[in-house]
């Protein structure tokens, strides 16, 4: 009940009892009151009128930096003598220095500023709203009003960033870029040898080839161009949750963040798709503003489970073009192994970044001899599937999330020696 309707039925009851008892004691208490109640009706603020904006320091964000938020009100309207103003922060969200609240009296045409930092977890997240409660000096009246002001704010994974990742899709694009092709021409390293044609220039002459056959020939060239790149983050609850709370999520997150960022920088066109309780699709493109919409949908990225989308065997090929590279990152079990296989035999050519869920596991665990028994064989288990999948040609990186990403990427998956990448391997 607010302040006036209480005090309206004191008034009404003082003056009821005045009436039937006959005692103008009871009508004498009743006057300040109504006096103390008039006051404050005709001192009650009227329609609200302020210009609001809000600015943020920055639109996106590491998770453990801090944007400013300044938020600015104008009184337009009549003078405000007592004003709240608060700034509606998401709830995800944490206000490390300052405060999104402020209790000040406004005159007309007057500006204040209200500063605050705020901080939080990987997400996105939006500012929507305004609110601004005004009271009369006797706190008798007051109205409440939002204005609505949008500001988004991403908070992305923490990106680390890799050098060369070595993938050989067997169809490339026709634009230069950083992957050998399977075809000769223009390049770096040696492909092979043909005749002579005329144009060639004179330095392409293999001299002991053409003096072993007495006819010319030129040294060929592999070509490097750009690829088509899938990436599939894997974000089924089942394979990334484990007891006392514990995901392997972030970290397959923040791989899915520097492989595209890396890809990207090569030259290559990359799309990103969200496995989980659906299907989250960013259309493949190139270049800086693809980066950035990669890394707001791994932003919001979240975990899920669903009957559909329970195994990989439900990955929609029709996504990614024929013959083109696709990366899994995904702690992996062992009914993903069959689908895996089957996108090798479709033709592509699959790379599979597995965050080790044993090792994860074992980290937050007792030490006991009962465990690492149990660790021991599931580790077994686990060196079988993968030894079944790079058996079958899928390229198989094993990640203990312990060490750095980059370092294990540049240790198993390094630029292999030119005289391989020749033989077209």
């Amino acid at each position: 009940m607010s302040r006036t309707s209480l005090l309206s039925l004191i008034v009404y009851a003082l003056l009821l009892a005045a009436l039937f008892t006959l005692h103008g004691e009871l009508l004498t208490l009743a006057i300040p009151l109504v006096v103390y109640l008039l006051a404050g009706l005709l001192r009650a603020p009227e329609e609200v009128k302020l210009g609001v904006t809000r600015h943020l320091s920055a639109e996106r964000m590491s998770p453990n930096g801090g944007v400013e938020v300044t938020v600015t009100v104008t009184n337009l309207g009549r003078a405000l003598e007592e004003a709240l103003i608060e700034d509606i922060v998401p709830p995800q969200l944490t206000v490390q220095d300052g405060s999104s609240r402020g209790l000040v009296s406004l005159s007309r045409g007057e500006t204040y500023t209200l500063t605050y930092t705020v901080a939080g977890p990987r997400g996105g997240y939006a500012f929507e709203a305004l609110r601004v409660k005004v009271n009369d000096a006797l706190a008798l009246t007051g109205t409440e009003v939002q204005f609505k002001v949008v500001n988004q704010l991403f908070v992305f994974p923490a990106l680390t960033h890799l050098r060369h990742i070595p993938i050989r899709p067997r169809r490339t694009r026709v634009y230069a870029g950083s992957i050998p092709a399977r075809a000769g021409g223009v390049g770096a390293e040696f492909f092979g040898v043909r005749s002579y044609q005329p144009g060639d220039s004179p330095r392409a002459i293999n001299w002991h080839a053409s003096a072993r056959h007495e006819e010319l020939f030129s040294n060929e060239f592999q070509q490097e161009r750009v690829s088509d790149v899938g990436i599939v983050l894997d974000g089924r609850l089942r394979t990334n949750a484990f007891g006392r709370g514990h995901s392997l999520f972030e970290y397959s997150v923040m791989a899915a963040a520097a492989l595209a960022d890396a890809f990207l920088a090569q030259g290559n066109r990359v799309g990103l798709l969200l496995y989980a309780n659906y299907l989250g699709w960013t259309f493949p493109a190139y270049g800086k503003v693809q980066r950035e919409r990669i890394l707001q949908a791994l932003a919001r990225a979240q975990t899920g489970e669903s009957q559909v989308f329970s195994a990989l065997e439900h990955i929609p090929t029709r996504l990614f073009p024929p013959e083109s590279q696709i990366v899994v990152v995904s702690p992996l079990t062992q009914d993903d192994v069959a689908p895996l296989v089957r996108l090798r035999g479709l033709g592509y050519q699959v790379m599979a970044i597995s965050p080790d869920p044993i090792s994860f596991e074992m980290s937050y665990l007792r030490d006991d001899p009962s465990v690492q028994m149990a660790a021991r064989v599931v580790r077994m288990e686990r060196a079988l599937f993968l030894q079944k999948l790079q058996r079958s040609g899928v390229q198989t990186l094993n990640w203990n999330v312990t060490q750095p990403f980059d370092q294990v990427m540049a240790r198993q998956l390094g630029r292999p020696p030119g005289w391989l990448r020749a033989v077209g391997r």
